[in-house]
């Protein structure tokens, strides 16, 4: 049985504008409603305070204030928040209303997901909680239920820091705390107070918990559940999940850090750390197939938000709102009041006629009207995440014509319904038509076999498969003519991510020999290479050689490489003999000598006399002072008789 017919404020208008349609989730705090702005006419998130908390004024005068502080926080992957007031005994919140499914839903289906999934879903929720924790929020309620996945794919994040430390009587306590056992960090527990990096652990638990498909602590009771907070570390995940990367088990262990100066200092630093980890991981590493584990749902305790004792202690107040997912219902039969007329005395035949005919204009206006306004239209059933075969007999038995879209997507899995338009619950004229949008998995480019074909048109190929042109190099083959492909990286056939670059090893065709210019003209020079096939370049630099000034000095590829017809060949060329001064070392140690010439650039020779030869350099074979080649030789002599 649906217990949301007996909810009494369905079908109620609260405050004179929101009208109630269905409730969509129950928590410990609130109750969710989906709800239509009859003044803007727009569907939108109704949180309704339940009446135990709205008797409490302290309570709801926090709720108020941090409302409007909340409305503030305008970020795209932020639940909005439109209004506030009261109606009665009923506080309410109005929200956005994000039609699509929870990651909690997500999870439920699909287990663990893929690396690259799990953090598509996680940067963006960074993103919401970077901008919460720079404007002063803290969420103190981040679990899956808190993430939602709209139908377009825009991932949001619900419940900001709404609700503090409450105890079961939902007054202001200090011996109570806040939040879903399952993400509590160990401050938290221990101590009752939540900073930003509250939100980083909860943010690694979620994390492990997309990878493997379960949380990291369990138990029969929540006591088991937070005894292993405080004292045991999060596991990493490719314990669970053997493919996952150890850049991925180390952001886990960073984010769920025990010791809270230990983690990043907010969801903006996680991000940061997040992204580089992306960055650093493969493709093969991303798109790495995970352990096909279920996560237990029995063990419900650890999925509801709830109040924990502890021990009493001065601490902060604790943020919580209940997460938003959808619950579609039928609509209500239209309730239709009976006027009674009475009159003493007999009515004339004329006046039975007048008013037959008053009553049948009546009916006949009131069914015009109900058929402009309501009989003519169908409302859209719901088939997110239904197979396209489930969804259009929905539709067909609607009486609604289908038309079928198809797109890639990293979330819903291949066949599944990933969104429609008009949506569910709006309505659209009989017979009409609802385009539906199925899910083909996860996009994918299959790279061309290009081998053997030219350079321009293989790179053609590449970039029709949605694919990037990576590195381009080059190797001698006598098979292949140069100038075509010899492979590519990765090979033909993969499947890879659109935007994914692919190498090209070019064929450089038979190698050849490099005539040996040096020492040439540069025009004989370019000469020689160009009537070889040859490309030739003249490099700006000049350098001092032994070969003549203007001629070449130095030659790249040289001589004794080998190169492809068509390579171009750079000629460097000579500025001539470098001249040095000589340094005057007579009357030196043949030792010191020797090293202040060298020093100097020079080769050094000593000639001893045969008689008597002393340590003093009696001449040397060119003066002090002069110039000399760099790298000649300088004869030096020594004191003594006959030489």
């Amino acid at each position: 049985m649906d217990t949301t017919l007996q909810d009494p404020l369905v079908g109620q208008e609260l405050d004179g504008r929101y009208r109630i349609e269905a409730r969509i989730a129950v928590g410990g705090m609130a109750t969710v409603y989906r709800a239509v702005d009859t003044r803007l006419d727009r569907v939108l998130a109704l949180k309704v305070m339940h009446q135990s908390l709205a008797s409490d004024a302290a309570f709801v005068e926090r709720f108020i204030r941090e409302a409007k502080s909340v409305a503030r926080l305008a970020h795209a992957n932020v639940v909005a928040v439109y209004d506030q007031g009261a109606d009665g005994g009923h506080v309410y919140l109005a929200m956005e209303y994000v039609s699509g499914c929870t990651l909690r839903d997500v999870l439920r289906g699909r287990g663990a997901l893929h690396p690259r999934a799990a953090l598509d879903i996680l940067e963006p929720v960074l993103a919401a909680l970077g901008a919460a924790h720079r404007a002063g929020f803290v969420h103190r309620d981040m679990k899956p239920e808190n993430v939602l996945i709209g139908d377009d794919g825009r991932v949001k994040v619900a419940d900001f820091g709404l609700v503090r430390a409450v105890d079961s009587n939902t007054s202001a306590s200090t011996g109570s705390v806040l939040g879903t056992v399952s993400y509590l960090a160990p401050e938290q527990i221990e101590h009752g107070t939540a900073d930003t990096r509250a939100d980083v652990y909860a943010c690694g638990v979620v994390l492990y918990e997309m990878l493997t498909g379960t949380k990291p602590h369990g138990g029969s009771t929540p006591a088991q559940v937070l005894y292993q907070h405080l004292n045991e570390d999060v596991p990493p995940p490719s314990a669970l999940a053997p493919g996952v990367a150890p850049e991925l088990d180390a952001l886990v262990a960073s984010a769920t850090a025990r010791a809270v100066e230990a983690r990043p200092a907010d969801a903006v630093a996680l991000l940061s750390t997040t992204r580089a980890v992306r960055a650093a991981l493969t493709d093969d590493q991303l798109d790495a197939v995970p352990p096909q584990a279920k996560e237990d749902l029995s063990a419900g305790s650890e999925n509801r938000t709830a109040v924990v004792p502890r021990p009493a202690a001065a601490v902060d107040d604790q943020d919580r709102l209940n997460h938003t997912s959808r619950l579609e219902l039928p609509p209500e039969p239209p309730r239709q009041e009976g006027h009674r007329q009475g009159g003493r005395g007999r009515l004339s035949r004329r006046g039975m006629v007048t008013i037959a005919a008053a009553v049948l204009l009546a009916v006949a206006l009131g069914v015009g009207v109900w058929y402009i306004s309501v009989g003519q239209f169908t409302e859209v059933p719901p088939v997110l995440r239904k197979t396209q075969a489930e969804a259009e007999k929905k539709l067909h038995g609607a009486g609604l014509d289908v038309k079928v879209v198809n797109e890639f997507s990293d979330v819903v899995p291949k066949g599944k319904v990933i969104g429609s338009k008009p949506g569910p619950g709006e309505r659209v004229r009989d017979t009409g038509t609802v385009t539906i949008r199925v899910s083909q998995g996860r996009p994918r480019a299959e790279v061309p076999n290009v081998v053997g074909m030219p350079l321009a048109e293989a790179k053609r190929k590449i970039a029709d498969q949605g694919l990037t042109v990576g590195k381009v190099t080059g190797r001698f083959s006598s098979e292949t003519a140069q100038g075509s492909v010899l492979s590519t990286s990765p090979g033909p056939d993969s499947v890879r991510r659109p935007e994914t670059p692919v190498s090209i090893m070019v064929s450089k065709g038979r190698p050849v020999d490099v005539p040996d210019v040096v020492g040439d003209s540069v025009d004989e020079a370019r000469s020689t290479l160009e009537g070889e096939g040859f490309e030739v370049k003249v490099a700006e630099r000049q350098v001092f050689s032994e070969e003549d000034k203007g001629s070449v000095a130095e030659q790249s590829p040289s001589s004794d490489d080998k190169a492809a017809k068509g390579d171009t060949v750079t000629l460097t060329v000579s500025k001539g003999v470098q001249m040095v001064e000589v340094p005057d070392v007579t009357g030196m140690n043949v030792d010191d000598a020797k090293a202040e010439l060298e020093d100097a650039g020079f080769k050094v020779n000593v000639e001893k006399a045969l008689l008597f030869p002393g340590d003093k350099v009696k001449d040397q074979s060119v003066e002090g002072g002069d110039e000399a080649p760099k790298g000649s030789t300088i004869t030096i002599k020594t004191e003594g008789g006959v030489f």
